[in-house]
């Protein structure tokens, strides 16, 4: 695992615009997408992420059941009001497409820091716009990326089953729709009818129980880029759980158990010691002389608490700070000791099939961190 320097592309904006990824730079100033530097794997260290990754993925299937049996949903924050939806969901195993796991790796260990199981993004520019750097500035070189044909046969396993058209929601934000933007495509390139609207654009039919969007149409099968927690508190969350029976939503309301942070804790009692895993208690820092604290419901990096060596070094501001938070041993992210790196590793229906590179300035990795592709030789 090296990070190389290059030089970016003359036209790279409108190289990485011409294939999908339109949220490239913060603020018009500040670089999101780098391509100033990448990061070279081998083949035994990319076989090493992917089977970590899908170790994990069994763990947190392993997890979800305990969770269920010692009835940990409250003390996880969870609304009283979701978990039998949660439960029933769980059960049926209705279809979920894609997480993403973020992992610490230094070449040697991986560990897993957070799984983002409902809302994940950096999904474009994993999936596509690295591809496309790739066959233009390494064109005899290959990447862990198979990202979009594992989205695409996804969909079209479910062609045959899902009610259409498939709404495609979320909040009027550049990176969320561009996010959907893609994954609606992946659906229409797997032969299914798609329309997208806006979060606000939902309505409720009151004579007919159930969701339209702006022209009328029922709702019955909806991708959101919306957190369940969000949705569920919101003055739509009851008639979302009324009709869970008749509207198919994915992410499923089970993943409110793996985009919780306390998955973390649940984990680390399930597998002590495990080589994949670190330190993670609810209740404090118990003995742990560095750690990170993370609100449960947290996002983006933010009211998040890194202390080393009894010394705070960063706190984020944000709108998650409350009395819910999980405590997770402090691993440098650092493997050559200068540039901080975080490994997202995708997930589709389950599967590993990718990974994407972040690098935040500092201990914390926010949503304005660099994306920075990578390739294996």
């Amino acid at each position: 695992m090296q990070r190389h320097r290059t030089l970016a592309r003359p036209e790279w904006r409108s190289e990485v615009e011409r294939v999908g990824l339109t949220y490239h730079s913060v603020g018009g100033t500040q670089t999101y997408w780098d391509e100033s530097a990448y990061w070279v794997f081998t083949a035994a260290e990319i076989d090493q992420i992917e089977a970590a990754t899908a170790e994990l993925q069994e763990m947190c299937l392993a997890a979800g059941d305990f969770i269920l049996k010692h009835d940990r949903l409250t003390s996880m924050g969870i609304p009283q009001a979701a978990t039998e939806r949660i439960r029933e969901t769980w059960r049926a195993e209705p279809p979920a497409l894609y997480g993403r796991m973020d992992l610490a790796y230094n070449g040697h260990e991986l560990k897993l820091l957070e799984y983002n199981a409902d809302t994940p993004t950096a999904l474009v520019e994993s999936a596509v716009a690295q591809w496309y750097w790739l066959k233009a500035v390494f064109p005899g070189a290959d990447q862990f990326n198979s990202i979009h044909e594992h989205l695409v046969a996804k969909w079209r396993q479910l062609a045959g089953s899902v009610r259409q058209p498939v709404h495609f929601a979320c909040e009027p934000c550049d990176e969320d729709w561009m996010t959907i933007t893609y994954l609606r495509d992946t659906a229409q390139q797997a032969g299914l009818r798609t329309d997208a609207l806006g979060m606000t654009e939902i309505g409720w039919d009151g004579n007919k129980r159930g969701f339209v969007d702006g022209q009328g149409c029922a709702i019955e099968t909806i991708f959101k880029l919306y957190p369940w927690e969000a949705l569920v508190s919101d003055g739509f969350g009851g008639h979302a759980l009324e009709t869970m029976g008749t509207v198919q939503w994915m992410e499923p309301i089970w993943k409110m158990m793996w985009s919780n942070k306390a998955l973390l804790a649940v984990l680390w009692e399930m597998f002590p010691g495990h080589q994949l895993l670190l330190p993670a208690y609810l209740d404090g820092p118990r003995e742990m002389e560095s750690w990170v604290r993370k609100p449960l419901l947290g996002r983006e990096g933010a009211n998040v608490t890194v202390k080393v060596r009894g010394i705070t070094v960063e706190a984020t501001p944000g709108r998650y700070a409350n009395d819910d938070f999980v405590y997770q041993h402090y691993m440098d992210l650092a493997p050559q000791g200068s540039q901080r790196v975080v490994l997202g590793s995708w997930l589709v229906d389950g599967e590993p099939c990718g990974i994407g590179i972040r690098e935040p300035d500092g201990y914390v990795t926010t949503n304005v961190s660099r994306f920075v592709p990578h390739l294996f030789a």
